[in-house]
């Protein structure tokens, strides 16, 4: 990659919109639910999807749940997103209050 090219890719990657929120991983097989939040929902998927085929996920029912069933019968659904917040402090306070919220709503495992 030429190295105009390379400078104009990373100023992008680094100006990008980065969305937090709470997501979903449904089990079909099991019924199983677990929930989680992060603060940038583009990379979450691929992150939890990664370490489960590798086996090496920190959460250890998940973990099982995939090894039993597969990663075929797993689902991944982002239920809310949050609106622009610059401040650190406050989408981590404002994350921790909805992932509480939802683990209670859907009877949910949280990660």
């Amino acid at each position: 990659m030429q190295r105009e090219t390379r400078k104009a890719v990373t100023a992008a990657y680094k100006e990008r919109t980065v969305t937090s929120g709470i997501y979903v991983v449904r089990c079909v097989t099991s019924d199983q639910v677990w929930v989680g939040s992060t603060p940038d929902l583009s990379k979450i998927q691929n992150q939890l999807w990664f370490t489960l085929r590798l086996g090496s996920h920190p959460h250890r029912s998940l973990q099982d749940a995939w090894t039993a069933h597969g990663g075929d019968t797993f689902s991944f659904e982002v239920i809310e997103e949050l609106k622009d917040e610059d401040n650190a402090y406050v989408r981590s306070a404002t994350l921790k209050e909805l992932l509480a919220k939802w683990t209670a709503e859907i009877k949910a495992v949280r990660l």
